[in-house]
Formats: C-alpha cells, sequence, structure tokens
C-alpha cells in the first residue's frame, strides 16, 4: 500500500481493532480498525431504512396562505416539481433525495449485515465497489440546506411549519453520515476477503 501522501510503499497487515495503521515515514493514517464498526454501520443503515419511511409517511412541511394549507412530502414535491414544468430539478430530487439515500443504506445494511455473521452475502464486493462510487451521489445534506434557505423566504409569504417527516430526514441525515464513516473502505475489503466472498 503507498501512503497518498509521501508515496511510502507498506506492507498492508491487519491492525488490532480499535487500531490504526500510519505511514512510517510522515505519519499519515493510511487506514484504520475501528471499534465495533460493522455493528455500527449496520445500525445505522437499518435506522435510516426505518428514517425514510416515516420520510415518506409524514408530512415533511405545511404552508398555509390566505386559507389554504398544503402538506408536501418528499414525493410529492418532486412529483409538482416536475408537473410546474421544472423536470430536470424534480428528477433530481427524487434520484439524490429519494433513491441514492435508499439505495445507500440498503446497499450498506446488505454487505455489513451478514459479516456480523462472518460470511459475506453474495455479490457483496460488486455490492461494495458500487456503494464506494455512488457514495457522493447522496446529497440529503445540500437538500436540507436548500430547503432552509428557501424556508426563510416562503417565511415571509405563508404560515410554514415543520412536519415529522422534516425531523426524520434531519435525523436520516446523521444516520446516512454514520453509517458512511462507520467502516474504513480498507477494513471492510480486508473482511469481505477474510469472509471469502
Amino acid at each position: 500500500m503507498a501512503c497518498h501522501f509521501c508515496d511510502t510503499l507498506h506492507t498492508a497487515a491487519a491492525v488490532p481493532e480499535g487500531t490504526a495503521a500510519r505511514c512510517k515515514r510522515c505519519g499519515v493514517l493510511l487506514y484504520q480498525n475501528r471499534t465495533a464498526s460493522l455493528v455500527r454501520v449496520t445500525a445505522f443503515s437499518l435506522t435510516a431504512l426505518i428514517l425514510m419511511g416515516i420520510v415518506h409517511a409524514f408530512p415533511f412541511l405545511t404552508m398555509e396562505a390566505n386559507g389554504i394549507r398544503t402538506e408536501l412530502n418528499l414525493a410529492r414535491a418532486a412529483r409538482e416539481l416536475i408537473r410546474e414544468g421544472s423536470p430536470a430539478i424534480g428528477w433530481c430530487v427524487a434520484v439524490f433525495t429519494i433513491a441514492a439515500p435508499l439505495v445507500l443504506a440498503g446497499g450498506m445494511l446488505y454487505v455489513c449485515g451478514p459479516l456480523l455473521a462472518g460470511r459475506a452475502a453474495p455479490g457483496a464486493r460488486q455490492v461494495a465497489r458500487w456503494l464506494s462510487r455512488t457514495e457522493p451521489w447522496n446529497m440529503i445534506e445540500v437538500f436540507l440546506l436548500g430547503v432552509l434557505v428557501s424556508l426563510m423566504k416562503l417565511g415571509q409569504m405563508a404560515d410554514l411549519s415543520f412536519g415529522v417527516g422534516f425531523w426524520a430526514f434531519a435525523a436520516l441525515m446523521v444516520c446516512m453520515a454514520g453509517a458512511a464513516a462507520g467502516i474504513d473502505q480498507h477494513e471492510l475489503w480486508d473482511r469481505l476477503e477474510v469472509a471469502g466472498e
């Protein structure tokens, strides 16, 4: 393994749980074996999937203006954007805030769940490879920031209230970040190799 900072070559040996491998020359972190990483990733991924159900089952935002009350959730927001002449934005909302987090959380659960029992799911290497490539497409934090900025402007024209779906979405953002940061890629590939997938 080459250090990404100084290019010093190292033998990538297994490290005990809770420790890390550092470059002999510059001291930069090469990889680490986090404590209870599989449990953490599995728990965060499962929680994220449950929160996604809550996000889609309950209103995200309620607006009331001139006696007209409107409740929105993510799927309806994407449909309305597509229907009202902004199909590109509507499809981006659907892909990056609904589909990508669902696939990412489900994929991490599929890969890491069976590894808790010491075995790999069929096709786990391909799913792990695909997850590492698609992780940057999960943009729920960008969407949440955009919503908050938009709400500052909408708050002057209508009475707004956050629904259960909004708070579940905020918790979902934390869970997705925890799941993505829960395991080092080098450690994940080592565990897949030991499990014999």
